[in-house]
């Protein structure tokens, strides 16, 4: 099969003797680590993930000065296209030719899902990132695969909390029409109507879409006073563009995106997007540690960093410290040590990886700035509360997976 991918290999640690290898003082398989990025790199998505999580994981290496106890590390990158197949391919000619040790990012439920067999069959480890739908730490976890930034449910129930907290009881979904739409709303809705609010109904919509016009007809009559977009990336974008085209906040419904990034919001502008609340794990001017991280990535990219790049960051650099301190790059090794880190960082200054694989930290609701209230480009949000990673994560006990359930 030929695939028209975008393929790329970076050799972080530079050109490295073999002899010199051979020496580290790491258990290492083929004296390297090496580490994989599938992400999208073209579509969608790719503005929010894609390249940036590439030059996240460059930043993360370069933090260990390209290598761990003596041995090289090693990065490679793909674009998979958004399709599973394509995904697939490419992860297994990873594993069993490139010998990568870990895959990164994935960008997309349904690909990493698809991923979760394959990666358990070959005995390596798979850090999720873009890939959100909460079903990966759910019912379809895996022992070999950790969730490191915010799921389906985190994004979506901290919003809905939130909206309820208001007083805002009725709720239409616009919703993608695959598993992380469906995962989206299927959180949401059991915080809804376990707290008295009612969802008067939902449409979806088909991947990348462009007309939105009879969904937004459909939101608008329903006469709802939240109107949630369970999408994000180009479908997110396009979707709220038109919105605010149809006057939906105008006619007083309160607009909600509860997977939209600061990506998504910086390509709709914020004439379009004022007024949109969401749910991030991640802020670039929350902090000093995070302007500390989102001034080295826009040196290196010309941008701040998206939730899912900063994400990216943080998984490899614990990775790393994993290896590092497990002495070895074995995946059952390496998953056991990074159960016992406490994960502080540019991203996140308390985390915590779950059992279930899920890496508990705080997550932020925003609310997108009026044009006049913003300084610069990237200067987007208000910080409207900071909720404990431990509230906003799912209970362990509620995710059903049944590597823990058989304990």
């Amino acid at each position: 099969m030929k695939l028209n991918t975008f393929l790329s290999t970076v050799s972080v640690a530079g050109l490295l003797a073999v002899a010199a290898a051979g020496a580290a003082n790491a258990e290492a398989s083929d004296n390297v680590i090496k580490i994989g990025v599938l992400t999208d790199l073209s579509g969608p998505y790719s503005a929010a993930t894609g390249p940036g999580a590439v030059a996240a994981a460059e930043l993360a290496i370069e933090d260990f000065g390209g290598k761990v106890n003596g041995v090289p590390i090693e990065l490679i990158s793909a674009d998979h296209q958004n399709k599973p197949d394509v995904g697939l391919t490419i992860a297994r000619e990873w594993l069993d030719v490139q010998k990568v040790d870990t895959l990164v990012d994935i960008t997309n439920s349904a690909i990493a899902l698809a991923l979760q067999d394959l990666v358990r069959e070959k005995g390596r480890l798979m850090m999720f990132v873009g890939a959100s739908s909460s079903v990966l730490t759910g019912e379809k976890c895996s022992p070999n695969s950790v969730q490191w930034m915010s799921d389906t449910y985190s994004s979506s129930t901290t919003t809905a909390n939130a909206l309820l907290d208001q007083g805002k009881k009725t709720w239409f979904f616009v919703q993608a029409d695959y598993t992380f739409g469906d995962a989206l709303v299927g959180d949401a809705t059991k915080v809804i109507e376990a707290r008295g609010g009612k969802v008067l109904g939902s449409v979806r919509h088909p991947f990348n879409s462009s007309d939105f016009s009879s969904y937004l007809l459909q939101a608008q009559s329903s006469g709802a006073e939240v109107v949630a977009f369970a999408n994000s990336g180009a479908d997110f974008t396009q979707s709220a563009k038109q919105a605010k085209e149809f006057g939906l906040a105008d006619s007083g419904q309160t607009l909600v995106g509860l997977a939209a990034t600061m990506a998504d919001v910086a390509a709709l502008g914020l004439d379009a997007g004022q007024g949109f609340q969401v749910t991030e794990a991640f802020y670039w001017n929350y902090s000093d540690e995070t302007r500390r991280l989102a001034e080295r990535f826009e040196k290196k990219t010309g941008k701040k960093p998206a939730q899912g790049q900063a994400g990216t960051y943080s998984a490899v650099l614990s990775y790393l410290k994993a290896i590092e301190k497990a002495g070895t790059d074995n995946a059952d090794e390496v998953l056991e040590t990074l159960h016992s880190l406490d994960i502080k960082d540019d991203f996140t200054p308390a985390g915590k990886l779950r059992e279930d694989g899920r890496m508990v930290h705080d997550m932020y609701f925003l609310r997108v700035k009026e044009p006049a209230q913003s300084t610069s480009k990237y200067d987007i949000y208000d910080i409207t509360a900071v909720v404990d990673g431990e509230r906003a994560a799912r209970p362990l006990a509620d995710g059903n997976c049944p590597y823990i359930v058989k304990k």
